[in-house]
């Protein structure tokens, strides 16, 4: 939406704002002025609700300016947090470019925070007030025999206009006098109070330990008495004082008189409940949150175990049927875990998003009891739930853990209920896996390796080994595949099949190929200033996820460029699934890379779609045979008449493409002739070197110039 559209919607909002706060306050005041006033801070509210996330301490001083402009009482606060609720979705979020559950996520967070910066500035400044009446009245009681007209008017003035409740009080502790403030507070008439107990009128009836302290302040033993008293007011409800006594001596230290203040608190008090309240539990289904729920497990003293519960495809479910549905859903699924839960000893909350939590608290004695209500909830959730006039089926996978498992730590507990869960996702959804410390631990390590990836980068722990192709017949090293090794600095040198899968689950492997390719390219440099007239390609493993990355041409065209190696001295290898489907995105940018001259190669051929027609429709040079087409071909292996003609067919079929042909795993010389009379092109595997280091494979390249110059 265009600036000026904005700023319309926003002087809009202004006035709609001012109105509502015109008919709250008294005395009225005019909409113009208050207009002045709310500019500055709408503007303040557009800004914490643009920011990602959402300024809170921005939002907190919008509350805390209303109270300082003496929009200060509770219809001026349900005004505004009902006008942000409504109003400001309606007409600024679309030109804040906020979709429907962005709006209703920042509203919310916004009214929170001004609710709360109200709350601390009104608080305070009722504080203020208090301190300030007390001084006054204090340095008028103890003012000088020469003062004392000019001081009793000045407190007089205090007394009779100040807005927080001042009563004298008597060195019996009898009322003697309240102001019209107190009176207020109190519901009851000035005259009504005199001559009654303070004790009796401050509160209901005083705590033993408070009664004392008032005690020790009447008979002299203390100068100050301070105390959050409960009375309950005409209307019935309970309502929560601040009273403050200071005791005023004579000339000889007699106690003359007392002067107490009190603040009404009730409205601040309800706002800090209620704004603890929505702090801690779920606003969609009422359900505590992760925060209260993590605070109530840490608290816990029987606890038992926990099920965590995860709701099978409902991102897929939120897609399409819509967010309202989702939500509906979810408040479906919150009752009937509250009826697996109605029970002592079992609570449920709302983690976030799908993901609910049973805490099951008892003896600790039986571990079956935790198990028996994820059963529970797998037949709670069996049924169909009704949402209008449909009626949807909705599945859960639930990890449990028992304390006798995984200890009573909090974060222990969440770590071994969530391995649980994936693994009870992994076997197939709709079903519940307890928590086994064995797989946990081979678990938690997969875990960390995957999280340490990124680290590991920025630590050069990652190194690569280089095993030589050569050529057939005549087994000339024409290049070395790049194989990547971490040097884990306390589980040791670990290979490819230990982290390159978690790499590629969490992303990780685009930012590890890409430092594969740089080194890579950077050693065929080496190789490429120090043998100039040996052709040695290098050939690195390129991973499905790299190839849909928009960035991915670039990346390789960028280590070339910055090694400053030719183009046809690399190779890239992809395995067929990579390169399955559509490959609108992957044709483009093999066909980018083929035209600057890099080699492609097909990886694992035989493992996966096995679809030379589909693959011949892609840039692509050589088919690399995956090693377990030549099993048959290894002493004592499996004897299979049509073996030879498949492979045969294989190889044929791809020359007729115009692909070369590469055979992987030769392991013995009898491989190797069984290749040469198939025409195989060439070969790598064990039999021609295992993987080793660039030295090593340094070492290879000048053997081959040494051998063919003697030769």
């Amino acid at each position: 939406m265009p600036r000026q559209s904005l700023a319309a919607e926003t002087r809009r909002f202004t006035r709609r704002w001012a109105a509502a706060l015109a008919e709250a306050v008294s005395p009225a005041r005019q909409p113009e002025d208050i207009e002045r006033v709310l500019e500055p801070l709408v503007k303040d509210l557009v800004r914490a609700v643009s920011s990602d996330p959402l300024t809170r301490d921005a939002a907190r001083d919008v509350g805390m300016a209303l109270v300082e402009a003496n929009f200060r009482n509770a219809r001026s606060l349900n005004r505004t947090i009902t006008l942000l609720g409504t109003g400001f979705v309606e007409e600024l979020g679309e030109a804040l470019g906020l979709d429907d559950e962005q709006g209703v996520a920042s509203v919310a967070a916004l009214q929170g925070a001004v609710a709360e910066g109200f709350s601390l500035a009104l608080r305070s400044r009722m504080l203020r007030e208090r301190h300030t009446t007390q001084a006054a009245a204090l340095a008028a009681a103890r003012a000088s025999e020469s003062r004392r007209r000019t001081s009793e008017a000045r407190f007089r003035a205090v007394f009779t206009e100040a807005s927080v409740g001042i009563a004298i009080v008597d060195p019996d502790g009898s009322i003697l006098e309240v102001n019209a403030a107190l009176a207020g507070i109190l519901d009851r008439a000035d005259d009504v109070c005199t001559g009654l107990p303070i004790a009796d009128v401050i509160a209901d009836d005083l705590p033993a330990k408070t009664r004392a302290n008032l005690a020790r302040l009447l008979a002299g033993e203390t100068g100050r008495f301070r105390a959050e008293c409960v009375r309950t007011g005409a209307d019935g409800r309970p309502m929560r004082l601040d009273v403050t006594l200071s005791a005023v001596a004579d000339e000889e230290g007699e106690i003359d008189f007392l002067i107490g203040v009190v603040v009404d608190l009730t409205e601040c008090r309800a706002l800090e409940a209620q704004l603890w309240h929505e702090a801690r539990h779920d606003e969609l289904t009422g359900l505590p949150n992760r925060k209260l729920f993590l605070e109530r497990l840490a608290e816990s003293e029987r606890l038992a175990g926990l099920c965590y519960v995860d709701l099978d495809g409902f991102k897929s479910f939120n897609d399409g049927l819509g967010h309202d549905t989702g939500d509906r859903l979810l408040i479906a699924v919150t009752k009937r875990l509250q009826q697996v839960a109605n029970v002592e000893g079992v609570r449920v909350a709302r983690l976030g998003g799908d993901e609910f939590v049973l805490l099951i608290e008892d003896d600790g004695t039986d571990a079956d009891r935790v198990a028996h209500y994820a059963e529970r909830t797998l037949d709670t959730l069996a049924a169909p739930i009704r949402i209008g006039d449909d009626e949807y089926s909705i599945t859960a996978s639930i990890g449990v853990v028992h304390t006798a498992a995984a200890g009573t730590a909090p974060s222990e507990l969440m770590r071994a209920a969530d391995i649980s869960l994936q693994r009870a996702k992994a076997l197939g959804r709709a079903r519940w896996e307890r928590y086994d410390p064995d797989r946990g631990a081979e678990e938690a390590t997969k875990h960390e390796l995957a999280t340490a990836i990124p680290l590991a980068l920025t630590r050069d722990e990652f190194v690569l080994d280089y095993q030589p192709m050569v050529t057939l017949p005549d087994s000339v090293v024409s290049g070395f595949e790049a194989l990547v090794r971490w040097r884990h600095p306390q589980l040791g040198l670990l290979g490819p099949d230990r982290f390159i899968p978690l790499a590629e689950q969490t992303g990780h492997i685009v930012a590890l190929g890409r430092w594969v390719l740089e080194q890579a390219c950077a050693q065929a440099r080496c190789w490429y200033d120090e043998f100039r007239d040996v052709p040695v390609v290098v050939s690195v493993n390129v991973a499905a996820t790299q190839l849909r990355e928009a960035s991915f041409v670039n990346d390789v065209l960028g280590a070339l460029d910055a090694a400053g190696l030719p183009a046809d001295r690399l190779q890239l290898e992809l395995t067929e699934s990579a390169v399955a489907g559509d490959t609108t995105c992957a044709l483009a940018a093999l066909t980018e890379l083929d035209a600057a001259g890099v080699g492609l190669a097909i990886d694992d051929f035989g493992t996966g779609y096995s679809n030379l027609a589909h693959l011949g429709r892609l840039p692509v040079h050589t088919l690399k045979i995956d090693r377990s087409f030549l099993s048959p071909m290894r002493p004592g292996g499996p004897t299979d008449p049509a073996h030879d003609k498949i492979v045969a067919a294989t190889i044929s079929l791809a020359h007729s493409l115009g692909l070369d042909v590469a055979a992987e795993g030769v392991e013995t010389p009898a491989q190797v002739e069984a290749l040469r009379v198939l025409h195989c092109d060439s070969a790598q595997g064990f039999l021609f070197g295992a993987p080793a280091s660039a030295d090593d494979a340094t070492t290879l390249i000048a053997h081959r110039i040494a051998t063919a110059d003697s030769a």
